[in-house]
């Protein structure tokens, strides 16, 4: 049990019984002023003054006060009601001005609400820091994809070093060799290019072409169908290796010459 000071003699018989509930309350409640503070919203200077009857307290601080003690807020409401009626009579017959240590305490928002600010605050920080935690998150997601789709795309065997022209045709396409030689050169009927850069996945008759003449090299590409898959390429790179070029299973200029050139295995 808490040792009291005694109370303002001068103080109303009804605003002496609320503040001994208070106290009670309080007593009850086992809370310090500095944790009574934190509970409602109110400073520990303001209820030592409410506890010690040189101020009234407000509703609220009462009624918070009998919540955390565990009595009717109803009840002590109207006990502070009718005390509040006896303070303000007490004051016009003494003739107290409003600055006297017994007028009720006009409270600021830094003096009323510092646990309701701190938590607005912390709430708000936290919110930030979960906002950017996720964005990092998204974005290390996002990167980490990336490189997944780069590592497929490297294991699929594309070639991103070397810039492959488009096909003539992106429709697959088939048929036989219809051989042709001018000037010293080999032609399957299929395209004329020279130059066409191919590489795995592309198709059209540029790869039809290069399909009949890699049968003639003797390279077994498969058959002629025009789409460039991995046994084309395969026997792209047995060619390059046989005539000394570089075995990437790209067919570029030198690989075209190489096959127009090539005597029939």
């Amino acid at each position: 049990m808490s040792r009291w000071k005694e109370l303002p003699a001068q103080l109303h018989p009804h605003v002496h019984g609320l503040i001994v509930r208070l106290r009670k309350l309080k007593d009850r409640s086992e809370l310090s002023t500095h944790q009574l503070a934190a509970k409602t919203g109110y400073s520990a200077r303001s209820w030592q003054r409410y506890l010690n009857g040189r101020s009234l307290p407000p509703r609220e601080a009462v009624e918070a006060m009998a919540r955390i003690g565990g009595d009717d807020p109803t009840r002590l409401l109207v006990l502070h009601d009718i005390a509040a009626e006896r303070w303000t009579e007490g004051r016009a017959a003494a003739g107290c001005d409003p600055e006297s240590t017994l007028a009720t305490p006009v409270h600021t928002p830094a003096e009323q609400q510092p646990y309701e600010r701190y938590r607005h605050t912390a709430v708000t920080a936290g919110a930030v820091a979960l906002m950017l935690s996720v964005s990092a998150a998204l974005l290390l997601a996002v990167r980490h994809a990336d490189a997944r789709t780069r590592l497929a795309e490297d294991r699929s065997g594309l070639v991103a070093a070397v810039p492959v022209t488009a096909s003539e045709s992106s429709a697959p396409v088939g048929g036989a060799c219809r051989w042709q030689q001018r000037n010293g050169r080999w032609y399957a009927g299929h395209s004329r290019t020279f130059g066409s850069v191919l590489a795995y996945a592309h198709s059209g008759p540029e790869v039809a072409e290069a399909q009949c003449l890699l049968h003639r090299a003797g390279a077994a590409p498969g058959d002629i169908d025009g789409v460039f898959g991995r046994q084309t390429q395969r026997a792209v790179e047995r060619v390059q290796a046989r005539e000394g070029l570089a075995v990437d299973g790209v067919l570029d200029p030198r690989t075209w010459k190489a096959l127009r050139e090539a005597a029939p295995k």
